[in-house]
C-alpha cells in the first residue's frame, strides 16, 4: 500500500513540476483564478485563429488585442486581497 501512495505522490510532483498553474494544497481562491486567467489569456494570444476571433469580436486589430491581452496579464483579477496574520 505504502509503494502506490509514494508512487501516486511522485506522479503528483511531477506533475506540479510540468505545469506550473495545477495548484497546490497551500494555493487560495485568488491564484487559482490568477493562474485560470493568465493560462487563458496566454492560450488566446498563442493561437492565432482564437487571437483574430476576439479581435474581430471587439472591432480591433489583432496587435492591440494581443496588447490589451499582455497589459491584463499583470493583474488579470485585481489587486491581490491582504494577508491575515495569524
Amino acid at each position: 500500500m505504502s509503494e502506490l501512495r509514494y508512487t501516486a505522490n511522485t506522479q503528483l510532483q511531477q506533475l506540479h513540476a510540468r505545469y506550473t498553474g495545477t495548484g497546490h494544497a497551500d494555493m487560495n481562491k485568488y491564484e487559482w483564478l490568477t493562474h485560470q486567467h493568465r493560462d487563458t489569456y496566454a492560450s488566446i494570444i498563442g493561437h492565432s485563429s482564437l487571437l483574430s476571433y476576439t479581435a474581430i469580436s471587439d472591432g480591433e486589430s489583432t496587435a492591440r488585442v494581443k496588447f490589451e491581452l499582455t497589459e491584463r496579464m499583470l493583474q488579470p483579477c485585481g489587486p491581490p486581497p491582504e494577508k491575515e496574520d495569524d
